[in-house]
């Protein structure tokens, strides 16, 4: 019997032992958020390079693979990124009443300037043409895939021990400007990274009581929306 051209591509499933399967989850439930935790100390470029590649190993919607990686070490960059957050931050700290203002403006966001690396990553649009597999409804789904590429750095990071801090706070066209990103691409994440020698046990907004990790079984349906 001729095989059909592409099995021998395919290899068998497998399964993880047991340690690596416990190390995976380890990896899920114990990636943080860092703000404030950096150390100096510079990371080796292979680290990064195994961190972009594990990013690069996401799944994206039709293999677009829409992703690119700035890597910014000069911190004369970082200190003008910081400061377009530092602006919109104030912004965001006016958006909340009083007493939830007092503790926004009490949570230590200095990843920016502390973390020895930033990475930003953005969306292509364009790379695979007008029509794509699997965006041909949901135009979206383009940067769902570069989110992804986002939580596999993160996932990696955490087991290289290192610390990963996700910016969302600046208008967008300030970083383009810094970064001299064209318009039709979409910035997507700003990430801190560095070595970090402590994580908190649990979600930072949750230790300092902003909000509380929701039960699982609050947020299942079975069959459809509202059933439990």
């Amino acid at each position: 019997m001729q095989l059909e051209p592409f099995a021998r591509s395919l290899v068998p499933a497998g399964h993880f032992s047991d340690d690596d399967r416990a190390a995976v989850y380890r990896a899920i439930e114990t990636r943080r958020d860092v703000r404030d935790q950096f150390l100096p100390d510079p990371l080796p470029d292979d680290l990064v390079s195994r961190l972009l590649g594990a990013a690069h190993a996401a799944p994206s919607v039709g293999f677009m693979q829409p992703w690119n990686f700035i890597v910014i070490r000069d911190p004369k960059v970082r200190q003008a990124a910081w400061q377009a957050f530092s602006r919109a931050n104030r912004e965001a700290a006016d958006m909340f009443e009083e007493e939830r203002r007092d503790m926004y403006t009490s949570l230590k966001l200095e990843g920016i300037r502390k973390a020895p690396l930033s990475i930003c990553v953005t969306c292509d649009p364009d790379r695979a043409g007008p029509v794509v597999i699997g965006r041909t409804h949901n135009r979206r789904t383009d940067v769902y895939s570069t989110v992804c590429a986002v939580q596999n750095l993160w996932l990696a990071a955490r087991a290289e021990g290192i610390g990963v801090g996700w910016v969302s706070i600046f208008h967008d066209a300030d970083i383009r400007e810094l970064l001299g990103i064209p318009e039709r691409i979409e910035i997507v994440a700003w990430l801190c990274v560095g070595y970090v020698d402590q994580l908190y046990t649990a979600p930072e907004l949750a230790v300092k009581g902003w909000r509380q990790r929701l039960p699982l079984k609050d947020l299942v349906f079975c069959d459809r929306w509202g059933s439990h």
